[in-house]
């Protein structure tokens, strides 16, 4: 009986166990089936989209970057493509440095590589891509893929790099594009086309390369791909090709600018030739230059210290942002504000005894005993200094100030370069914003004299004494200067004319212009006796122009200027400017030389070599050569063969108060 019982309640609490595990296998799969339908019946089309999302990508086509070249057709930048090898270092295992280190064995991974990364690495996000060493060899693309399975997280990619030809030729010109920093990712995100750089590692940085930035880079592509779970491309699923950026056509003539840039030498400076009628820059040369190619993949620490820490800083852009007096180059527009104001005529002569005494003060000329008789003519021919003194006193600072304005003196350009420099025109109203005190603020009447010979607080940028030389050429015409001429679309071919049209015109006579002009005729004829006549005397076209020199630091009272016992950098700066023909000008150039001494000396035969080529085709050093003529491709060459192209690829303090000694 008893075991009965016992029997009946293990039956029991059998069954009890039974029916509590039976009600919780029904309650979890009553789970499952709720979470069933809530998946796939309520949230089907959100987790359907997620799915789709993990199972295909978009990937980013990056455009292929327009080319630059110059009036001729001859390529300043363009692209090619190369492997990379990059690491992801959100992805990878282990350390960073065991990576590489293991990378090491088989790829060829240098310190300044290494460094480079690091810098890259500190501004970008961990998840980016990173490139540890560029342009590998087929060798190499094969040892590494042999042993990809051991390294998550790197890849070897193909990409486009941008190439600079010509190296430091017109670097400043072309500048050159770099990695996107985080400063450049921020203005990006605020650009209305943000999305057009999805994908984009490279970026203008400088010159050219930065301010048409919008036109050179293209319009992104994107590619459906279909991945694995493991992140794994199995098929593309389809594909929106990416549009080429557009290409520059630049006004540089490239032959032009490397017989400049080689006359040089190791010189310091800068020159600017413009094309009077049009604005086009035809040479813009900066000295010493840098190899552009060096930023394109994050330039090494070593190459950055040599050149950012280079007495000569060959990083600076002196055409545009250095700033100078302009010397005796400024005595013509002197002559012509005297002309047209009233306060000369071409025959009115003064008495030169080699110097100007005002308020106490002697402002001596160049010449011990000065010219004798001057008259305008001889003024500028000879560079009286005390002629130009006496004009100055006559005509006042807000004079001056007034009539030189319009040339572009103290005043942008608007050249198709960022950064450029304003200079410095002075006036009575300047003067007293420049300064704090009242007896700052207060214009004397001694502080005229020195403008009158281009010193003083003068201070203009060798792009604005260009710009000014070619408006007077072009008989007070205003053209804008630039240096893209023509923008070619990367896709349809068509080209848009991007020359500027007048920008006005400065009201002057004709036969003060003339006047001026013939003056400096004089200055390189032969038997003038002007300080460019040994020079361009014996040339076979006929060329106006004025030397100048700018002093660097004051002389003392009583003391003559030695070259010789100064040092190299506190000497004067070299400068000349002319225009050729004479009777119809197609060049106008302005030219400073840091510490090169007298203008006609060292800048002149710089001048002299460029005129000689761009309007006879003669080289340095050729005898007798047939002129050759200089047709403007644009018009001349094809679309077709621009695609076969493609397809086949800080300056200087101003100068002291009181000068004495330019020409």
């Amino acid at each position: 009986m008893t075991e009965l019982k016992n029997t009946e309640r293990e039956l029991h609490f059998f069954h009890l166990r039974l029916s509590v595990a039976a009600i919780f296998v029904l309650l979890c799969f009553g789970i499952l089936l709720s979470r069933f339908i809530w998946l796939q019946g309520v949230k089907y089309k959100d987790y359907e989209v997620q799915a789709e999302r993990n199972r295909i990508l978009n990937v980013p086509v990056v455009p292929n970057r327009g080319l630059i070249v110059d009036r001729n057709g001859v390529v300043l930048a363009r692209n090619y493509s190369a492997y990379t090898l990059e690491i992801t270092p959100s992805k990878i295992n282990g350390t960073l440095d065991s990576v590489i280190d293991q990378l090491a064995t088989l790829v060829t991974i240098e310190p300044k590589d290494r460094k480079r990364f690091r810098k890259v690495l500190e501004e970008s996000k961990n998840f980016v891509s990173i490139p540890i060493r560029t342009r590998l060899t087929d060798e190499e693309v094969a040892r590494f893929t042999v042993q990809r399975f051991r390294f998550p997280g790197v890849e070897v990619q193909a990409r486009l790099f941008r190439q600079y030809p010509l190296g430091e030729v017109a670097a400043h010109v072309i500048g050159y594009i770099g990695r996107i920093s985080q400063k450049d990712a921020d203005k990006i995100d605020d650009m209305e086309d943000a999305a057009n750089y999805a994908g984009t590692d490279y970026i203008g940085k400088e010159g050219l390369e930065k301010s048409y930035e919008k036109q050179l880079h293209g319009a992104t592509g994107f590619e459906k791909v279909e991945v694995s779970a493991s992140g794994r491309a199995i098929r593309t699923l389809s594909r929106t090709a990416a549009g080429p950026g557009n290409n520059l056509i630049l006004s540089i003539d490239i032959e032009l600018q490397k017989v400049i840039e080689e006359a040089f030498g190791d010189h310091r400076g800068a020159l600017v030739a413009i094309e009077p009628s049009t604005g086009d820059i035809l040479a813009y040369v900066s000295r010493p230059s840098f190899d552009p190619n060096l930023f394109v993949d994050g330039i090494d620490q070593q190459s950055w210290d040599e050149l950012n820490n280079s007495p000569d800083k060959p990083l600076v852009n002196r055409p545009l942002s250095g700033s100078y007096p302009p010397g005796s180059t400024y005595k013509p527009f002197m002559a012509l504000a005297g002309l047209e104001l009233g306060k000369r005529t071409p025959n009115m002569t003064i008495r030169d005894p080699g110097f100007f005494i005002f308020g106490g003060h002697k402002f001596r000329d160049d010449k011990e005993g000065g010219h004798g008789n001057v008259d305008m003519y001889r003024s500028i021919v000879v560079s009286c200094d005390t002629y130009y003194y006496m004009l100055a006193n006559d005509l006042g600072v807000d004079a001056i100030h007034d009539f030189m304005e319009p040339f572009g003196f103290g005043r942008l350009t608007g050249i198709d370069l960022e950064h450029e420099r304003r200079g410095l025109l002075p006036s009575t109203a300047w003067k007293r914003g420049a300064f704090k005190t009242a007896a700052l603020q207060k214009w004397y009447a001694g502080e005229t004299i020195s403008l009158g010979i281009g010193q003083g607080y003068n201070s203009f940028s060798p792009l604005q004494m260009a710009h000014a030389m070619a408006t007077l050429a072009n008989n007070g015409i205003v053209m804008k200067p630039h240096l893209v001429k023509v923008i070619e679309n990367g896709v349809t071919r068509v080209r848009t004319l991007t020359v500027p049209k007048e920008s006005f015109r400065i009201p002057l006579k004709q036969e003060n212009i003339d006047i001026i002009k013939n003056a400096m005729v004089g200055v390189n004829k032969a038997g003038e006796g002007g300080t460019g006549s040994s020079i361009f005397g014996n040339a076979e076209y006929v060329s106006a122009g004025k030397s100048g020199t700018a002093q660097v630091v004051a002389i003392k009272k009583n003391e003559k200027y030695n070259a010789s016992l100064i040092d190299e950098r506190h000497r004067d700066h070299s400068l000349f400017t002319a225009f050729a023909p004479a009777d119809k000008p197609r060049i106008a150039i302005s030219i400073i030389v840091e510490n090169g001494g007298w203008g006609a000396a060292v800048a002149g035969p710089i001048v002299r070599k460029a005129l000689d080529y761009y309007l006879l085709g003669k080289r340095p050093g050729d005898k007798d050569k047939t002129p050759v003529p200089k047709p403007d491709a644009l018009v001349e060459r094809s679309a077709a063969e621009l695609k076969a192209v493609e397809d086949s690829a800080g300056g200087p303090k101003p100068g002291a108060e009181t000068p004495g000694n330019n020409e």
